[in-house]
Formats: structure tokens, sequence, C-alpha cells
């Protein structure tokens, strides 16, 4: 069975595979999460053998939404799935939309809605080996200083979200 994303199609919202929307570059649905603790905030290493991306290191949870499946509802359901955390309450922060070149001849274009959750308690975390190979916990100041040192190490979107989007996702600077 394939994976089926929402995708639009000559301005017409559309199911199309997931691998094809990013061999195409075709404007597609995805979700963001940033989950903080405390001023810190939860990044992920994506598994090496993701199939764009490997190895980088990403914002907490990030994913594409099923056919008619609400954005915060995927939000919930990727963070278990990523990273085994539930009980969490996602909030919505804005909708965005980027353009990047993710290697590999593939091509991310995203409309986004963008998810922070604030834990009071730094959750239960079980990696999925086959998503996320390892976490952080950063504040503010020390991830954009690594993304500055080693832009390589960074999926393109998180460089994106941490130079245009930064104030929606972390409040003013």
């Amino acid at each position: 069975m394939t994976d089926m994303i929402p995708a639009w199609i000559n301005g017409t919202l559309t199911p199309v595979d997931k691998l094809q929307a990013h061999v195409d570059g075709v404007k597609h649905k995805a979700v963001s999460v940033f989950l903080f603790h405390a001023d810190k905030v939860l990044i992920q290493q994506r598994a090496a053998g993701k199939y764009h991306t490997p190895n980088k290191w990403a914002n907490s949870c990030c994913t594409h939404p099923h056919w008619d499946e609400d954005p915060r509802d995927c939000a919930i359901r990727r963070l278990e799935e990523e990273l085994g955390i539930t009980g969490v309450q996602p909030k919505w922060v804005e909708k965005l939309e980027y353009r990047a070149d993710v290697g590999g001849g593939l091509i991310e274009h995203e409309v986004v809605d963008m998810f922070v959750i604030h834990a009071d308690e730094v959750p239960q975390i079980t990696l999925n080996p086959s998503e996320v190979q390892a976490i952080q916990w950063l504040d503010r100041s020390t991830l954009e200083n690594k993304i500055v040192q080693a832009p390589n190490d960074f999926t393109p979107w998180l460089k994106i979200y941490m130079s245009k989007y930064a104030s929606s996702v972390f409040g003013p600077a």
C-alpha cells in the first residue's frame, strides 16, 4: 500500500503518493511540532534509513497528515509513532508555506500547520528507531548557534523555521 498524502494538483486537493509528491515537488500538507520543557526544545535526529535527509536534525516531530486527517490529530499520532510521547496537547500557532531541496532530487513544498507544546514535566520518550536515532533538549540560542556552526547537520525545514518563524515557535527573542 502506498502512503497517500493531501497535495494540490492543478489547484485541487488530491491524494498523492508521498514519495511522488517529493519527486515532483508538488505542494502538499504537512504538520510540524515543537515540544518544550522549561526553556528547552526537543529536537530529533532523523533515522539513517529515512529516504530523505537521513541523520539530519529536525524539530521535535514533522510529518504529513493522512487524507482527511485533522492536523492536530496528526501531530498527536506522529508524536506517539516517532517518539512514544502520549498525553500532550499541541497548540496550533501558524500555517506557513515553504519549498526546499532536500537532496537526492527530492523537493519538500509544504503547507505546514505548526504546533507547539509546553510540557510541565519531561515526557516519557521511547524512540522509534526506524524514524528517530537520537534526541537533544536545547535552548533557543544553543540551537541557533549549532545551526550556524554546522548547517549541513540540520534539515532544510528546521533552518527555515529558525530563520523565518522562530518568533512564532519560541515567542519574541
